[in-house]
């Protein structure tokens, strides 16, 4: 017969084990506010692959006026303004998208870029800590990005 003690080692490694996996899946997930199958959205990223960003923000512009409360959509919008050069409206994309989800980490890393093409490495260092926060305790891809640029940007200054 085992001892409580032995028994209560066991469970307790059980229980410590199976709990890993959903910790480590915590950060894992997508940020997609919903599956939109918008015909203007679904071209619209076709248009940010295919890198024509006038298209891309033709078409997510309206994918936005349809669906006005997806973070995901705002996001995309804001890096078609961004890639365009178009800081202004890259910002406004970007900050709506996190007043919509401000746990959008896609958001948090593409605004941080942004802050970054502006000059703006504080605004930047600040969501990449949102971004770390987050992350916490796996860090996820939008943080490595978003600190590999900032690293990048103060080695060129």
């Amino acid at each position: 017969m085992k001892s409580w003690t032995s028994v209560f080692a066991t469970l307790l490694l059980v229980v410590a084990t199976a709990s890993v996996p959903l910790r480590a899946s915590a950060n894992m997930g997508s940020d997609d506010s919903s599956d939109s199958q918008d015909p203007n959205l679904v071209a619209g990223k076709k248009a940010v692959d295919a890198q024509d960003w006038k298209q891309a923000t033709q078409l997510l512009s309206k994918a936005a006026l349809t669906d006005p409360n997806n973070a995901d959509i705002q996001n995309w919008l804001g890096y078609a303004q961004r890639k365009q050069g178009n800081l202004n409206a890259a910002f406004a994309a970007y900050n709506q998208a996190l007043k919509l989800n401000p746990n959008h980490k896609g958001a948090h890393e593409y605004i941080g870029e942004a802050y970054l093409m502006a000059g703006d490495v504080a605004k930047a260092e600040k969501h990449l800590a949102e971004l770390q926060r987050l992350c916490s305790p796996i860090p996820c891809e939008e943080s490595k990005d978003l600190q590999r640029a900032i690293q990048e940007y103060k080695k060129k200054k």
